[in-house]
């Protein structure tokens, strides 16, 4: 298997809606805004299988002050690709980009994927509270 990694924004908004179908997540169900959500992203990291004529199999983004905070919003990995190391590739990805701000901070959706994260050097906010608003499904 032959991955690639880039920070082009070449991707379509089939390939997006496809991938993020592929696991489950709500934002799949909204294919063109999240397209443009992306395209307007800081920073969106996508991973390429080569070898299965250019298929995405991952991505992560990432939003920014531009000097001090970073927060990676998605990570995620078309499951037939998960368990190869490709999560962690883009992580590090984005720790390199981003290791002269401040914060990079990171709100799994699952607690079972605080883990990966902790692997990664990231830590557990002791007094810190994740908060949402959710305007779906009404």
């Amino acid at each position: 298997m032959e991955i690639t990694y880039t920070e082009e924004k070449s991707f379509t908004q089939n390939q997006i809606e496809e991938l993020f179908l592929s696991v489950n997540w709500v934002s799949g169900k909204y294919p063109a805004r999240l397209f443009k959500a992306l395209k307007n992203s800081s920073t969106v990291i996508t991973a390429w299988d080569g070898k299965a004529g250019e298929k995405l199999v991952g991505l992560a983004r990432v939003l920014d002050d531009s000097e001090m905070t970073s927060y990676i919003h998605y990570v995620l990995v078309n499951p037939k690709y998960q368990g190869k190391g490709i999560a962690s590739k883009m992580i590090e990805m984005i720790k390199e980009k981003y290791r002269n701000f401040l914060y990079i901070n990171v709100m799994p959706g699952d607690k079972n994927n605080a883990s990966f994260y902790q692997k990664h050097g990231f830590k557990i906010m002791e007094k810190g509270c994740a908060m949402q608003i959710v305007n779906y499904g009404m």
